[in-house]
């Protein structure tokens, strides 16, 4: 075990010195904890150009802290920066009302996370805010891990939210996450602490809507490639590529496992109002206007926004579940081929359509920022894909492709092509 100390020892006596001496390094910045947390956003504000002192409860243990950088007590560090980030645990947070003079008028950035959703009926934040009220409480990169900041693949979560009740405060904080390469994603006031804490503990709590309409769009793809490679080609006997050939002939698979992915979504929809966060979030809302005597007024926008990606996302159900109804061998048999067709093509993609729309509905105006789509590994397209925005590209491709093939100067030749006769090969003697 001693070995290992001293291995340690020897190791962090020749780690580099990453202290910025530009003369124009930004402001200092003070991080309380100097665990892996704090170690590793410490490191990457280093790299960044911050100037970095740690405050630690043993400041003369702290042999993993790169040489160069100061570590203190708390309210010896606290007084060197008007920005402090608390990389610590709810649980170690009653030592900061010792320091209530010291942190007064200071930027308190919270990045921890609880162990289970609504462990707490406060966020850590709003607790932090409480044990020290005369400090800016922010709240930002509980959802950056350590491991993505050591190792710098931090593509799977480059999106950093940020709420706060000063506007100033959140801005210094967001001016840092885009210092370090990341999207900061502004949440509004401190009592969306809670729902940022509580992201990072789900597990594809979006994962249901988002699958079944990317399924439901590789439905009807194929399709399309198929008519524009017939196109391509002048003929439709022509044999298809094989990984075409098989996603063709397995889209009826597709399609009932998209319709079930849908059920699912309704049914995690209808029972949002009868769980228990939601009724305490309302009810404290509620206490909240009565206690301070008021009353906010009607947002038409926001019932008319809420209303109709509502209706679009039933109609699009409705539909979807007409095409799986129409899918059943018991059903498809008592309907001609141009019933059918009309159906799985003209309804299939109307379905598509309001189904897209619901979810684009559903994300606002957040699709158009271009900072949703500078993500690229399957991580961060989840999280991109639950804002709604991804979805855009499988609309684009998906109705555009089928504009290509629909148009009228296309109509013609395709129609051509569907009624070609073989070519008949002449027989030489």
């Amino acid at each position: 075990m001693r070995v290992g100390c001293v291995e340690m020892e020897k190791n962090s006596s020749n780690m580099i010195h990453l202290t910025a001496d530009s003369p124009n390094k930004p402001e200092t910045v003070c991080i309380f904890g100097t665990g892996d947390f704090g170690r590793s956003l410490g490191h990457k504000m280093l790299q960044c150009g911050y100037s970095i002192v740690f405050g630690s409860r043993k400041a003369q243990t702290s042999s993993l802290i790169p040489k160069g950088i100061e570590v203190l007590s708390h309210a010896e560090a606290a007084k060197k920066s008007n920005i402090i980030i608390v990389a610590i645990q709810r649980d170690h947070y009653n030592f900061l009302s010792e320091l209530t003079e010291v942190l007064h008028g200071k930027v308190l950035v919270d990045v921890s996370n609880n162990l289970k959703i609504n462990q707490y009926p406060e966020s850590n934040a709003e607790h932090l805010a409480q044990l020290v009220p005369g400090a800016k409480v922010v709240k930002a990169f509980n959802t950056v891990s350590a491991w993505a900041l050591q190792s710098g693949t931090l593509d799977a979560s480059r999106q950093v939210f940020v709420c706060g009740d000063d506007s100033k405060a959140k801005e210094m904080v967001m001016g840092i996450v885009r210092t370090l390469g990341l999207t900061p994603l502004d949440q509004g006031s401190l009592l969306a602490a809670k729902e940022i804490e509580n992201y990072p503990l789900q597990l594809f709590p979006m994962i249901c809507p988002i699958v079944a309409l990317i399924l439901l769009a590789l439905v009807y793809l194929p399709g399309v490639i198929a008519a524009i490679i017939q196109l391509h080609r002048g003929t439709k006997y022509s044999r298809f590529p094989d990984w075409l050939d098989k996603w063709m002939l397995c889209r009826k698979q597709l399609g009932l496992v998209a319709l079930a992915y849908a059920f699912l979504h309704v049914l995690y929809t209808l029972v949002i109002p009868i769980r228990y966060y939601v009724r305490w979030k309302l009810n404290s809302y509620t206490i909240s206007q009565i206690q301070n005597n008021r009353t906010d007024p009607f947002n038409y926008s926001m019932g008319w926004h809420s209303d109709s990606y509502l209706a679009l996302g039933i109609l699009g159900f409705f539909l979807f579940i007409l095409l799986g109804i129409t899918s059943l061998p018991s059903v498809s048999n008592n309907v001609n081929w141009r019933e059918f067709r009309f159906v799985q093509s003209k309804l299939g993609y109307l379905t598509l359509i309001l189904c897209t729309a619901h979810t684009l509905g559903y994300g606002g105006k957040r699709f158009l920022s271009a900072s949703f789509y500078r993500c690229v590994t399957i991580a961060s397209l989840l999280e991109v894909m639950h804002q709604g925005n991804c979805l855009v590209y499988n609309y684009l491709c998906k109705h555009l492709l089928k504009g290509h093939h629909s148009a009228a100067c296309w109509k013609a030749v395709e129609a051509t092509v569907k009624q070609s006769v073989r070519p008949q090969h002449a027989v030489t003697s």
